[in-house]
């Protein structure tokens, strides 16, 4: 079975930082490129940064700076480094994989962690 995992989610201070990971399990992950998606309540889902197997990364504009995604192959899991976190960053951050060579949208996902940015 194929299963997303994240986890490190929770609470923070505007202006302090959080990391986030997602552990895959099921898939030849090597070969996907795995992004990070938010989504906050009455918003459209977003994707916030991606790396692909070669580690070429994309961000969002709005994160750009701030945020820095890795993966670690060995160990299955991808990771998101959130510095200077703003209110508006609060939502739940999913993890997905992305198979290269089929189309039509990120193939699996996993059930996301909270993040809160507040005082």
């Amino acid at each position: 079975q194929v299963q997303l995992v994240e986890s490190g989610g929770g609470w923070v201070q505007p202006g302090g930082s959080l990391n986030i990971s997602c552990a895959a399990s099921g898939i030849i992950f090597n070969i996907y490129t795995m992004g990070w998606f938010r989504q906050a309540p009455g918003k459209q889902r977003e994707l916030v940064a991606a790396i692909t197997s070669g580690r070429s990364t994309n961000y969002a504009d709005s994160v750009k700076g701030r945020f820095t995604i890795s993966r670690d192959n060995a160990k299955n899991t991808v990771y998101l480094r959130m510095n200077s976190l703003k209110p508006e960053d609060t939502a739940v951050y999913y993890c997905g994989a992305d198979h290269p060579r089929l189309q039509g949208g990120y193939d699996y996902w996993g059930q996301g962690t909270q993040v809160t940015v507040s005082s």
